[in-house]
C-alpha cells in the first residue's frame, strides 16, 4: 500500500468515527428505540393496542437479529468472528469469554427493553435509574477488587445517589413496583458481568476487539430468541404465556412490525454503545458519553411522545436527577481527561526494538530522528526516539548498518546497544518491533506494554539483513525508511493512537 493510500484509510476509517461521532449515532438510535417501547407498552400506537413488555420481547429478539445479519453481511465484518470446520464449511464461532459475554448482554437487552414498558414510569425516569446503576458500577467494582477508589469517584457516586433521592422523592411521577426494581437489579448485574469480562478479553484498541465486538454481536441475539423461545415453548403461567403470545402476534397486525422496528433499533444503539466501551480508555472516559447521550435521548423521545400523544412530560425533579447523573458522569471522568490533557503536554517516546541492537533497531531510531527534524517544529519537538534490544551487550552499530545509512544520507552518530528493560517499556508512548516474536517477548519483559507494543510493519516481520553486504543492510534501511515515515505520519502528524492506526492499515489491506 502506498503512503498516500494508507494515509486516506486512516483518516476515513480513525478520525471520522470518533467518539463524538459513536456519541450522536447512540443518540440517534436510542431515540427511537425508547420512544417505540413506552408508545407500544402504552396502547399509543396506531393499530395496537397496550402490548405488555414480555409480550413486545419476542419481536425485540427476532428484529435484532435480521438487522445483525444484515449489518455483519453488508460491512464483512463476520470475517473477523472465530470459526469451526462443519464438513467443508467454516462456521462462525464464539470464544467461550465472548459467548459468556453475549449472555450477559442478552439480559441488558431484555431488562433495557422491559424498563422502558413499565406503567406509570416515564422514559427519563427509567433512564435516570439505569445510568446511576452503571455509574455506580465502577467504582464498586474496584471495591470488590480491593483497589483504591479516587475521591473522583466517591463524588460521582454521591451525586448519583443525590440523583436517586430526587428521582425517587417525586413520588407523584411514578408507581413503585416489585417487577420494575427486579429488572433494574438484574440490568446492573448483567452490565457488571459483561464489564468484566470486557475487561479482561477487549478494549486494547487493537484488531483483536474487532473480533470480540462481532463474536458477541452475532450471538448476544441468538441467546436472547433461546431464553425467550424455550418458555415460550413451555407456556406455562402468565410469565411463559405473555412469551408465547408475542412469538404467535410477530406477524399478526401492526403490532408485531412495531416490535420487529424495536429490535432494529437495538441493533444500532447495540453497535455504538458497544464500540464506545471497547476504546481502549476507562470506562470512566468512555461514560460521559454513554450516560449523556442516552439521558439526551430519553429527553428527546419523552417530547417525541408528548408532541405525537400528548402524554405527560418528564417532571421538573426528573430532569434535575438527569441533570445530577450527567454531572456524575463528568466528574467519574475527571481524572481520566485529565490524564489525557497533562499526556497532551509530555514528551513522548518512540522505541524501536530488535533482537541485538546493533542494526534494524538502530537504524530505524536514526531514520526516525531524520524525519522529524524534517517536520514543524511545533509537531515534532515533543517526541524522542530510542532503541534497545532484547540480548544487547553494549555492541557498537553494524558497519553495513553505519555504511546503508550514510547512504540515505541519515546521520548516525555515537551508538552502543542497550537492553529492553520494563522501565524503558514504561516511559515509552509506543514500541515497534522488527518481528512478530519479538513483539511477543516484549510484552513478555512487561505485559503492561501490551496495549503500546506493535509490529513496525503491521503485514510482515523485517528480518535481519541477509548476509552481511552493504547493499542487504540499504534494502532494509530503505524498507525500514517507509515504515518509520508511516508510523510518525500516524502518530505525529494525524495525531492518533498506535493501535487503533496500525488496525485501520490492517483492515484496508
Amino acid at each position: 500500500m502506498s503512503q498516500s493510500r494508507e494515509s486516506s484509510v486512516v483518516i476515513s476509517r480513525y478520525i471520522s468515527p470518533g467518539m463524538l461521532g459513536l456519541g450522536i449515532g447512540y443518540f440517534l438510535w436510542y431515540t427511537p428505540y425508547s420512544g417505540l417501547a413506552k408508545a407500544l407498552s402504552g396502547g399509543l400506537l396506531p393499530g395496537s393496542g397496550r402490548v405488555g413488555g414480555l409480550v413486545l420481547l419476542p419481536g425485540v429478539a427476532v428484529g435484532m437479529t435480521v438487522a445483525m445479519l444484515v449489518f455483519l453481511a453488508a460491512s464483512g465484518w463476520w470475517r473477523h468472528a472465530g470459526s469451526a470446520q462443519v464438513g467443508r464449511y467454516a462456521v462462525p464461532v464464539p470464544r467461550p469469554a465472548t459467548a459468556a459475554s453475549a449472555a450477559w448482554m442478552a439480559l441488558i437487552v431484555a431488562t433495557t427493553t422491559l424498563n422502558f414498558t413499565f406503567a406509570g414510569f416515564s422514559v427519563l425516569f427509567m433512564l435516570v435509574m439505569m445510568r446511576i446503576e452503571t455509574i455506580v458500577l465502577a467504582p464498586a467494582m474496584d471495591l470488590l477488587h480491593r483497589r483504591r477508589i479516587s475521591r473522583y469517584s466517591w463524588i460521582a457516586i454521591g451525586l448519583s445517589l443525590m440523583s436517586a433521592l430526587i428521582a425517587l422523592a417525586d413520588v407523584t411521577s411514578y408507581r413503585l413496583t416489585a417487577a420494575a426494581f427486579a429488572s433494574l437489579a438484574i440490568y446492573v448485574g448483567a452490565y457488571a458481568g459483561r464489564f468484566d469480562i470486557m475487561s479482561r478479553h477487549a478494549k486494547t484498541g487493537e484488531v483483536g476487539d474487532r473480533r470480540y465486538f462481532v463474536e458477541e454481536h452475532m450471538t448476544t441475539p441468538i441467546f436472547l430468541l433461546i431464553m425467550l423461545a424455550i418458555p415460550a415453548l413451555i407456556g406455562q403461567g402468565p410469565f411463559m404465556g405473555a412469551l408465547r403470545e408475542g412469538f404467535a402476534s410477530l406477524f399478526a397486525g401492526p403490532a408485531g412490525l412495531y416490535t420487529l422496528a424495536i429490535g432494529v433499533c437495538y441493533e444500532g444503539l447495540f453497535i455504538f454503545t458497544t464500540l464506545i466501551f471497547l476504546d481502549r480508555r476507562e470506562y470512566a472516559f468512555c461514560m460521559p458519553v454513554h450516560v449523556c447521550s442516552s439521558l439526551l435521548a430519553g429527553v428527546a423521545a419523552s417530547v417525541g411522545l408528548r408532541a405525537l400523544f400528548g402524554t405527560a412530560p418528564p417532571s421538573g425533579a426528573q430532569m434535575v436527577a438527569a441533570a445530577c447523573v450527567i454531572a456524575a458522569a463528568f466528574t467519574l471522568s475527571y481524572p481520566a481527561i485529565r490524564s489525557q490533557l497533562a499526556a497532551r503536554r509530555q514528551i513522548r517516546r518512540l522505541l524501536f526494538v530488535c533482537g541485538g541492537n546493533v542494526a534494524r533497531s538502530p537504524m530505524a531510531e536514526a531514520i526516525a530522528r531524520a524525519e522529524l527534524a524534517a517536520l514543524p517544529a511545533s509537531r515534532a519537538r515533543r517526541w524522542e526516539v530510542l532503541s534497545a534490544g532484547l540480548w544487547a551487550d553494549g555492541s557498537r552499530l553494524a558497519r553495513p548498518a553505519a555504511e546503508a545509512l550514510d547512504r540515505l544520507d541519515v546521520a548516525t552518530g555515537e551508538h552502543r546497544s542497550r537492553p529492553v528493560t520494563p522501565e524503558l517499556l514504561r516511559a515509552s508512548t509506543a514500541v515497534y518491533c522488527m518481528t512478530e516474536e519479538q513483539r511477543r517477548a516484549v510484552v513478555a519483559v512487561d505485559p503492561d506494554a501490551v496495549n503500546r507494543t506493535f509490529r513496525l510493519d503491521p503485514y510482515a516481520d523485517i528480518p535481519e539483513p541477509a548476509g552481511a553486504t552493504v547493499d542487504s543492510y540499504l534494502d532494509c534501511a530503505r524498507r525500514l525508511r517507509q515504515m518509520v515515515r508511516s508510523r510518525l505520519w500516524e502518530l505525529v502528524v494525524a495525531n492518533a493512537r498506535p493501535a487503533r492506526m496500525i488496525a485501520s492499515v490492517q483492515r484496508s489491506g
